[in-house]
């Protein structure tokens, strides 16, 4: 498959695919992408409705389900439901313990550590995806990274 890395990407993967393109599902993936982080399906429902696209609880429901399940959203499972986000390359996450936000990151690991594992598991490695969690603070904004 073809990487999703846009609204368009997500709209002709659906359309390639022969996938029905409803108002509900396109609606659903604009949200997505217009709001660039994760959300659960009643803050899209409520979302849609806010720009006055009237759109049902149990539809949003299943055109979510379908289209995580067809791999052109992600949905993160968590202990209080889904949340849901819009597809782009292999990312991990950053998960707040204060906030309950998660933020994309994109990490790469070494290839000599990604050789080690590979060595000791007995698995190539094709791709992969790590779960930070951690409190929020206002410190490692203005932080610099160095080398």
């Amino acid at each position: 498959m073809k990487q999703i890395s846009s609204l368009e990407d997500a709209l002709n993967y659906c359309k390639a695919k022969g996938m029905r393109l409803s108002r509900q599902r396109r609606y659903i993936l604009e949200i997505l992408w217009q709001e660039k982080k994760h959300l659960s399906a009643r803050e899209i429902y409520h979302r849609l409705n806010l720009q006055g696209k009237e759109i049902g609880h149990t539809s949003v429901y299943q055109n979510l389900e379908f289209l995580s399940k067809e791999g052109i959203i992600e949905c993160i499972e968590r202990a209080d439901g889904c949340l849901y986000g819009h597809k782009s390359e292999s990312h991990s996450h950053i998960n707040c313990l204060d906030t309950g936000q998660i933020m994309d990151v994109y990490v790469e690991l070494p290839q000599e550590l990604l050789e080690q594992i590979e060595t000791q598991i007995g698995v190539k490695i094709t791709d992969y995806r790590i779960d930070f969690y951690g409190h929020y603070s206002h410190n490692f904004g203005s932080r610099t990274i160095k080398d």
